[in-house]
């Protein structure tokens, strides 16, 4: 049989505008932080009614993205997985590592709301892992009775991950939070927890901090204590 050496090519069909503004902080996988929020806006010439009837009633969709904060780093056939310390190393196809040969990540997120208007279709989802600006390849709707393999093996990640952390606020941070949610804005304490109670530094650094990252227009700055994560600000960019 003759072997097959195609290329292709993909359209973006939709751009993802999420809660993590930058790469640092967030969850390693989709579902960890169930309060993470983002809206998928479909580009214009995919906007369209048709193309979205009927994906309100599943409550979960797989979305196909590009890495595309990793273009141009290449890809690395051997990798050391997080889960595993960092000391261990793994082939690229056993891990969901962004260098890859095809930068292409694949998550399941939980489908909030579907808007439909005559100049857009955005689709609101929470849980996922997505960097702000994320190009979208395809959206597919989660089918439990196929999607989920009950007996299935997870090989070095059979367990989620443990939320061991402790995290505590600043009484300024308290008082922000609260101004906004009398404001009408969302409470970012919860998603806040869920990121750094699952410890973002890398396997290698145990340094205590102080860490910051944007997240939903905000600057967020943090220090790694003896009994937890200390939140020591929060301010808008």
């Amino acid at each position: 049989m003759k072997a097959m050496n195609e290329k292709f090519s993909f359209d973006t069909i939709a751009d993802i505008h999420s809660c993590f503004q930058e790469k640092f902080g967030i969850p390693r996988q989709a579902g960890l932080a169930p309060s993470a929020f983002a809206e998928i806006h479909m580009r214009p010439e995919y906007a369209s009614k048709e193309a979205v009837r009927g994906l309100e009633n599943f409550s979960h969709i797989w979305v196909l993205f590009v890495f595309h904060a990793h273009l141009g780093a290449g890809w690395k056939p051997g990798v050391r997985p997080p889960r595993l310390g960092g000391n261990r190393r793994m082939g690229v196809y056993a891990t969901r590592s962004p260098f890859r040969p095809n930068p292409i990540g694949l998550s399941v997120v939980r489908l909030d709301r579907v808007l439909v208007n005559h100049e857009a279709v955005v689709l609101f989802v929470s849980g996922g892992d997505f960097v702000d600006r994320t190009p979208v390849l395809d959206i597919k709707p989660y089918l439990p009775y196929g999607d989920a393999v009950t007996d299935a093996s997870g090989g070095f990640a059979t367990d989620s991950p443990v939320s061991c952390l402790e995290v505590f606020f600043a009484p300024s941070v308290h008082a922000q939070c609260r101004a906004d949610v009398l404001a009408g804005k969302r409470d970012l304490r919860p998603l806040i927890s869920e990121i750094l109670s699952m410890d973002p530094r890398p396997a290698y650094s145990r340094r205590s901090g102080p860490f910051g990252t944007r997240i939903a227009g905000y600057e967020v700055r943090w220090f790694f204590r003896e009994k937890g994560v200390e939140v020591t600000e929060l301010f808008p960019l």
